[in-house]
């Protein structure tokens, strides 16, 4: 009998922060990514946490990955390994209450739990584990002995293609099975599912989530707001202190 899964985005969905940025922001911190990147960073991050136009934070983000992009192929695979070590220490508990105890009861309950993230695959590897995932797939940034190649797979560009790779791999049925995330890359995994959780959704997923009538959870401070669709109207199913 195949069995049932629950795959869960990690960025913004487990973790309360982006671990890809932590690891862009250690690295240029510590100087590996150019002289004035730590600078650079912070005043495009800046733009976005003044709400300074709609598009804010993507230019950002954009801006963030284009930076270490550039600067990969002169990077040091151990000092990115030490530095995704330091990253994976200091994030493992900073997750949200919400998912860090449905993955809990979904691995008591028999689930096979599935991560899959655009975050550095070694960041993805830690903390999946961390968190007693079966299986995981982050982004690969292919080496070549003590180089970087500069070749890259970034997965959330296609993250249904890679949960159907799992879910052959590991013979399983999306019938039952959950998909849990919080950005617009993630619908392509929720449509795949019988039980799709927006988390804390940006304004595409949420849209889209409003249209398709799935559940939409939302954790704030010490708060997490259930919403369930009722007649095109999301009400306020249930809240946990």
């Amino acid at each position: 009998m195949k069995k049932k899964f629950a795959v869960f985005d990690i960025d913004g969905t487990l973790i309360r922060w982006q671990l890809y940025h932590a690891a862009v922001d250690a690295l240029a911190s510590k100087g590996h990514l150019g002289l004035d990147a730590s600078e650079q960073i912070h005043a495009e991050r800046m733009t976005w946490k003044k709400r300074a136009h709609s598009e804010a934070f993507s230019d950002y983000e954009k801006f963030m990955i284009g930076l270490y992009e550039k600067a990969l192929i002169n990077l040091q695979p151990k000092i990115f390994d030490q530095i995704v070590n330091e990253v994976a220490e200091k994030y493992k508990d900073q997750v949200y209450t919400y998912t860090r105890d449905l993955i809990l009861q979904l691995k008591k309950d028999g689930y096979f739990l599935l991560a899959i993230s655009g975050s550095h695959n070694e960041l993805v590897e830690i903390v999946a584990k961390q968190h007693g995932f079966d299986d995981w797939i982050g982004s690969t940034y292919n080496r070549n002995g003590d180089k970087f190649t500069g070749e890259i797979k970034v997965v959330s560009q296609n993250k249904k293609t890679e949960l159907e790779k799992l879910i052959t791999r590991h013979d399983l049925t999306t019938k039952g099975s959950y998909a849990i995330g919080d950005s617009h890359s993630d619908a392509v995994m929720m449509d795949m599912v019988s039980n799709p959780i927006a988390f804390n959704p940006d304004r595409r997923l949420f849209d889209y989530s409003r249209a398709k009538g799935w559940r939409i959870v939302v954790e704030r401070k010490n708060m997490i707001y259930e919403l369930e669709e009722h007649n095109g109207k999301y009400l306020l199913a249930k809240t946990n202190i």
